[in-house]
């Protein structure tokens, strides 16, 4: 039972890379079927709407983030990796906000993304306010990424 605390963490670790990893990929998928169809009827549009396509790729950037972050706190990268049952329950717990919150708003900053890419299509003019709608959701992935992060650090000064 002494080797169930660095499993729960390396769990957390790994389930917030996946998601957020399967999210993106998903969600950079989505935006790419949207993107190439506009390329094919205009070629010169490439440059923007590569932008929004990418979008939605972050959330597996952020993911991978709170992994590497979190291998390094319990010790699996260089040092000690052994923990009470407690203690990797609390890093487990600590990277779901970027494991979920990675995967859900990658799909919708896809969703918006397609959308933004619409309006490419037919007023590219109008890039600065397309960027909007899929940044606004990035919002999300932001702020679950620092709520992962803030509670990872902080759990390495508790004793349990």
């Amino acid at each position: 039972m002494d080797k169930m605390g660095i499993v729960f963490a390396l769990f957390g670790a790994v389930l917030a890379a996946l998601m957020a990893g399967i999210g993106s990929a998903r969600g950079v998928g989505l935006a790419g079927e949207a993107a190439a169809g506009v390329v094919t009827e205009d070629p010169g549009k490439f440059g923007k709407v590569l932008v929004l396509q990418l979008l939605p790729g972050t959330q597996g950037i952020y993911g991978l983030l709170i992994a590497f972050i979190t291998l390094s706190q319990i010790g699996v990268l260089g040092g000690s990796a052994q923990m009470s049952l407690a203690k990797g329950l609390l890093y487990f717990f600590a990277c779901l906000p970027m494991a979920i919150v990675g995967y859900g708003s990658a799909i919708g900053q896809a969703r918006a993304s397609v959308a933004s890419i619409g309006l490419i299509a037919k007023r590219p003019e109008q890039f600065g306010k397309a960027m909007i709608f899929p940044a606004m959701v990035e919002t999300y992935a932001i702020l679950a990424l620092l709520v992962s992060i803030l509670s990872i650090f902080g759990i390495g000064g508790i004793n349990v």
